[in-house]
């Protein structure tokens, strides 16, 4: 018989596909569900807010979902933290969190998979294979089991975000996104659960990254709109940065497609992904 651990009179921790489903369908709709991997921030928590804030109830999963990991050692590093997790969402007024294990995700036997075409295959997708695929089917399961009115996640995630907005539209799951803005230290560095990881001297020079984006959203604003001239202007500011091990990427892109732009005259997200050691950032901006 499935199992749910109570943490207050208000908060159950549920583990299985079944219970999770029969509790979402006895809910008092509206269900806001915030998709997490654990290990949450502050970041994490305003998503939360915003879904309590519009929804009666708010549901919560935390998944470290092996399939969206191309690298066997960050699958096996990634921070994690259940007992803290919960203690958070519970103070945060959460009523249904789904934490359930690899094998009730994905069974023996699993091999049916959502695939969301070219818009998976740039950027992170280019530098990470088949890693839109293994979030595509995790979210999709995820709103089959909550059946969500509304879905919320985080702009620092930007390609993902765009990712995600495609799925719903192309298999009409009648899901609300709402994308929240990115949550940043007073140095500007995106809250991250791998932030964690960086050593004294990298988080010294992590904000480099969001340094350069604004040096794009600034040049853009001064009337810049030569795409190559800004992407040149960020790389230049990241090479600079010796703690900066490689630049996986620059991107000035159209929102919808996510196609480099020769010239930047509508909305479009300037963004980047770097290593320092054995971490890798990633951040967002968009030109608006």
């Amino acid at each position: 018989m499935a199992q749910a651990q109570t943490i207050s009179d208000s908060m159950r921790v549920i583990s299985t596909n079944s219970e999770m489903s029969q509790a979402c369908r006895e809910a008092v709709k509206p269900i806001g569900l915030v998709p997490t991997m654990g290990a949450l921030h502050a970041g994490h928590l305003s998503l939360v807010d915003r879904a309590r804030a519009d929804n009666l109830t708010v549901a919560v999963s935390i998944f470290v979902n092996p399939t969206q990991f191309g690298d066997k050692a960050d699958l096996e590093h990634y921070p994690r933290d259940l007992e803290g997790d919960l203690e958070l969402l519970r103070r945060h007024g959460v009523d249904l969190v789904y934490a359930p294990t690899v094998d009730e995700v994905y069974p023996d036997g699993f091999d049916t998979w959502v695939d969301v075409g070219p818009l998976a295959e740039k950027l992170e997708g280019l530098h990470r294979p088949g890693h839109f695929r293994g979030v595509a089917t995790v979210v999709t399961k995820l709103f089959n089991v909550t059946q969500p009115n509304r879905a919320y996640f985080g702009q620092k995630d930007g390609q993902q975000t765009v990712v995600i907005q495609k799925l719903v539209r192309d298999l009409d799951m009648g899901v609300e996104l709402i994308v929240m803005p990115t949550i940043r230290e007073l140095d500007g560095l995106a809250l991250s659960s791998r932030n964690v990881q960086l050593s004294p001297e990298q988080r010294e020079a992590a904000p480099v990254l969001y340094r350069a984006l604004c040096q794009v959203h600034t040049l853009w604003m001064n009337g810049e709109h030569n795409g190559d001239t800004l992407r040149d202007a960020a790389r230049e500011l990241l090479r600079a940065e010796a703690r900066v091990d490689l630049i996986d990427y620059v991107s000035v892109a159209g929102m919808m497609t996510l196609s480099e732009l020769k010239r930047v005259d509508g909305r479009a997200m300037a963004s980047a992904a770097v290593r320092m050691g054995s971490i890798r950032l990633i951040d967002n901006i968009i030109l608006e």
